[in-house]
């Protein structure tokens, strides 16, 4: 599972949500730090619009707490949503072994034009994806940001 630095960051860089069954998620208040919920149609199910959904929670005892908002709640992708995220930028995964043979990092291969293709490291399969996902973020608003002034004089 992704951080939740790493999942703001997401959320930060404009990456949203739309909730279905088996997502992963946790409340962006503090006082759940460490708790994660995953939406099922037993416990937890989003309700509502596209533009004013909730997440119900259905049958808690423990808690009163019937539903949060959408924008309440930060979203802790899957690998497989991780790698959509990627689409088309994404080239190759590849585990490399430290040198004593215990220690795994995980290098993950965007392409982004037009620069040359990029390797990510990270821990982990996920946070490799996150961070992909990031890349791919930030050179899309690279090519959209108008270019800079034309700063020569005649």
């Amino acid at each position: 599972m992704i951080s939740r630095e790493l999942a703001v960051a997401l959320r930060d860089a404009g990456v949203r949500w739309t909730p279905v069954m088996g997502d992963r998620f946790s409340l962006v208040d503090d006082n759940f730090d460490g708790d994660v919920f995953t939406l099922s149609d037993m416990t937890i199910e989003a309700h509502g619009p596209a533009d004013a959904r909730v997440l119900g929670f259905n049958g808690t005892t423990e808690w009163a707490l019937d539903s949060v908002g959408l924008e309440d709640a930060l979203w802790l992708p899957r690998e497989d949503q991780l790698r959509e995220l990627m689409g088309p930028t994404f080239v190759s995964l590849r585990r490399v072994d430290g040198a004593d043979g215990t220690d795994r990092t995980y290098l993950v291969t965007v392409r982004l034009p037009p620069r040359p293709d990029e390797e990510i490291e990270a821990d982990s399969v996920e946070e490799a994806y996150a961070l992909g996902a990031l890349a791919r973020i930030a050179a899309a608003n690279e090519r959209l940001a108008p270019p800079p002034p034309d700063t020569q004089i005649d």
